[in-house]
């Protein structure tokens, strides 16, 4: 099994599209349906990667990302996403800390 680049609370940039986001979880390897693979994943990244979930800057979308198309946001500017305060108890440099009731 491949070991996951990045980690939850981590901040991120997509590599393609140049958002920025905090991973809120993480799979080993693509998890969801073929059939959003083949409408939603249009560079057809590999499915035997990490995958994680992420919420994105300036937005309320929560998406689905393969580690290869992205990379570690070393800016420390906040994630702007009504979910941050929900999930994450607060942030040093670029990683958020997981509220003590979801570890």
């Amino acid at each position: 099994m491949v070991e996951a680049k990045f980690s939850i609370g981590q901040l991120i940039t997509h590599s393609l599209y140049g958002y920025r986001g905090v991973i809120i979880d993480a799979d080993p390897c693509f998890t969801l349906s073929d059939s959003w693979y083949n409408k939603m994943a249009t560079s057809k990244p590999a499915k035997d990667q990490p995958w994680y979930h992420i919420l994105v800057n300036n937005s309320s979308i929560q998406t689905y990302v393969s580690e290869s198309s992205l990379e570690a946001d070393f800016s420390e500017q906040a994630i702007q996403h009504p979910m941050v305060d929900l999930l994450f108890s607060g942030k040093s440099a670029s990683q958020y800390k997981l509220s003590e009731n979801l570890n």
